[in-house]
């Protein structure tokens, strides 16, 4: 009964520790994401800052594992390079080696300490980053917490005889046993408590040095598989199966020798657990030097290995909405941002194609037009639906305002969209129907007003992509020329009814034609208001602003 109940502590302490480890590194993505993110975008195309950012995340998230998942969500979607997602894993798994090297030593003291840091500060805090950093605290209290309990729970344990011979007959199959510590790492989700616990084994003589070594070969190999496993598509599995390929191609080298490299560690000095612990750092660091430098090679053939799948024939099918990353509010607020931009290449189509609808009475390009339409409302509403699904508490300031921002952005589009797709397409029905030309003064000013609303397309999409204010700037600035533009070519068109008496059945389509162009460059300058506000400029929007019209939020 006893060593019944003896299992169940260990088994609550695991728990307890791969609970620390969740908050841990939930505090830091829900506090700190944001950062995260543009950390990822400006600082990782080199393969060394890749690794340090890599080596450094995990020692933040106290996980590879989670930053695994986070890379390889990263990669699929394209906002990480696979050759620099490689470097950022093998920081990783560098990183949580240290982890372990800083943990094996008895700092369990500190454990109440940082929960009560953490407590407070979380019951304190009215900040959503300060709330999260109170959890992070309070997550490593409980992991320090739940080994100090670990290692006192296997004490008893370590000296049963039946263990004993379970471990010792693994010692002796060094394959079975690093297939046995793979499949515990992966059941965990955490290589840094199965690596302790193999420290601990270690340490009571439970198992010899090279079966130890065996077993941290194993629990490496574990710790690679959650993110291929999670992974949902071939472009997706490239990062998280690299990574595995480099753990395995390491295991494949080191298992022949186990027993001359646990000699020649025993020999630096140090207990046995000391010499698992330095064996899994060393490893590490070796595929570290090793893999680092052919990596842009390495990466080209997992791109061969595991080529990209043809696309959807239908556009309105989401692409890049993983349901996994919601978890981690950065990654799916970059997931939902690269959605968005399939809407706004969807929308330059449209408008790009409006002048041959106009001018020549294109029949095939109108109806394409209105048939995109539809695809851009399935593609509002999926990302709407998966801002939705992402909810409110587990955002913090600034990416609550993210969300927002891509919410606002899909709505101008969607907008855009329909301008485009109805009132145009039917204002070009009209036109065709009635058999009427516009003059060439008139394709002229209508080829004029959408040079300047194409203009204002990238513009807009650099204020959402990367807050630009000088574009912001230049977008609110060009509502002034779209609105001069819009006044001249109406007056210009009257004038010309007038003098030809000819009725103005003809003009109306054609005013209102102008109007609508107009109206969609408003939706695009739409976008550059909370930049301008944000950065405290909110009187350029004057620039654009019509004589007695109010402004517009």
């Amino acid at each position: 009964m006893k060593g019944t109940l003896a299992l169940f502590d260990v088994a609550g302490y695991v728990a307890l520790l791969l609970w620390g480890t969740q908050m841990v590194t939930r505090g830091v993505l829900r506090g700190y994401g944001s950062a995260l993110r543009r950390w990822l975008g400006r600082y990782l195309g080199h393969r060394a800052s890749a690794f340090a950012f890599g080596l450094g995340i995990t020692a933040l998230l106290q996980s590879s594992t989670a930053t695994g998942l986070m890379a390889s969500s990263f990669a699929a979607n394209g906002f990480l390079g696979l050759a620099p997602g490689l470097a950022v894993m093998l920081g990783a798994n560098v990183g949580t080696t240290l982890i372990v090297q800083v943990m094996s030593f008895d700092i369990a003291a500190f454990a109440p300490i940082l929960v009560l840091i953490g407590v407070v500060v979380y019951r304190r805090s009215d900040d959503v980053r300060y709330a999260n950093l109170g959890r992070v605290a309070i997550g490593l209290g409980l992991m320090l917490l739940s080994l100090h309990l670990l290692v006192q729970s296997l004490a008893p344990m370590e000296n049963a005889t039946a263990l004993r011979a379970v471990l010792h007959s693994l010692a002796g199959e060094p394959v079975l046993a690093m297939l046995v510590a793979a499949l515990l790492t992966w059941a965990c989700h955490s290589s840094v408590a199965i690596v302790l616990l193999i420290a601990s084994l270690a340490s009571a003589g439970t198992i010899d040095a090279p079966g130890a070594l065996a077993l941290v070969l194993g629990a490496n190999v574990g710790g690679a598989l959650p993110p291929l496993f999670d992974a949902d598509t071939p472009v997706a599995r490239r990062l998280p199966l690299g990574n595995l390929i480099v753990r395995l191609s390491g295991c494949l080298v080191c298992l022949p020798f186990l027993s001359p490299l646990a000699a020649a560690l025993q020999g630096l000095g140090g207990d046995p657990a000391r010499v698992a612990v330095n064996f899994h750092t060393a490893f590490n660091l070796a595929l570290a030097l090793v893999f680092l430098v052919p990596i842009d090679g390495f990466a080209r053939l997992l791109v061969r290995l595991l080529p990209e799948p043809p696309r959807p024939d239908d556009p309105g099918v989401p692409q890049y909405l993983d349901e996994a990353a919601l978890d981690s509010p950065g990654v799916a607020l970059s997931n939902a941002a690269r959605e968005t931009m399939r809407m706004a290449d969807m929308v330059e189509r449209m408008l790009k194609d409006l002048v041959g609808v106009f001018g020549k009475d294109d029949r095939a390009r109108a109806t394409a037009i209105s048939r995109m339409d539809g695809a851009l409302d399935d593609l509002g509403e999926a990302i709407r639906a998966y801002l939705a699904d992402l909810g409110g508490d587990a955002l913090n300031e600034e990416d609550g305002e993210r969300s927002q921002e891509i919410l606002a952005f899909v709505l101008n589009i969607e907008h855009i969209g329909d301008i485009a797709a109805n009132n145009l397409m039917e204002f070009a029905a009209k036109k065709a129907e009635r058999g009427q030309d516009f003059s060439a003064e008139d394709i002229q000013d209508l080829a004029h007003l959408h040079a300047q609303v194409m203009q204002s397309l990238p513009l807009a999409l650099a204020v959402f992509l990367r807050h630009d204010l000088r574009a912001a700037q230049k977008l609110a600035a060009l509502k002034g020329v779209l609105w001069r533009l819009e006044n001249e070519a109406s007056d210009r068109h009257l004038r010309e009814l007038r003098e030809r008496r000819s009725g103005t059945h003809g003009g109306d389509v054609y005013l209102r034609i102008l109007r609508d162009l107009k109206r969609v460059h408003s939706h695009l300058a739409a976008i550059a208001y909370p930049q301008l506000e944000r950065a405290g400029l909110l009187q350029e929007r004057l620039i654009g602003r019509e004589p007695d019209q109010p402004l517009a939020r």
